[in-house]
């Protein structure tokens, strides 16, 4: 036999208190999630709007104006085969060496999720020895800063 024997009105009671909870949440729901949605939805607009101003900076060959997307602690990752540049002077410096070859980035599809935006898109190069990349971006946004930009490969055509 238990200590602490339950009776039925204490199992009524916690099913009350846990029918009313649910109630409550679930009327409460619909709003919350309307609010949190448009929030988002925002969000995400703002987030793939500065992306894609930061892919279409690439053309003017801006080092200042380009390193301007960035958070003041950012990471970079040319392709999946280099180890990710970490720092702000470490971004710049990898920026540095090849932003005068960048002819444009030309961004096919583009969406966001959160933070998160991911974009596929061909970067065009002149004196390089990649005349085009093909590949997917992945950035990561905080408060309006691109603090992490991935890039991954899908067909690259060398001079």
């Amino acid at each position: 036999m238990s200590q602490n024997p339950r009776t039925r009105r204490d199992v009524f009671d916690v099913a009350g208190a846990l029918v009313g909870a649910a109630a409550f949440a679930a009327a409460a729901t619909p709003a919350a999630a309307r609010a949190q949605a448009a929030a988002s939805s925002e969000l995400e607009k703002a987030n793939l709007e500065l992306v894609n101003a930061f892919c279409d900076a690439w053309s003017t060959q801006d080092h200042a104006k380009i390193m301007g997307f960035f958070a003041e602690k950012p990471a970079y990752r040319q392709t999946e085969l280099v180890e990710p540049a970490i720092g702000r002077q470490a971004v710049s410096d990898k920026i540095a060496g090849f932003v005068n070859n960048v002819v444009k980035f030309e961004i096919h599809e583009s969406w966001a999720r959160g933070p998160m935006v991911i974009n596929e898109r061909h970067d065009y190069f002149t004196g390089a020895r990649i005349q085009w990349w093909h590949g997917v971006g992945v950035f990561l946004v905080k408060d309006a800063k691109i603090v992490e930009w991935y890039d991954y490969t899908i067909e690259l055509r060398r001079t």
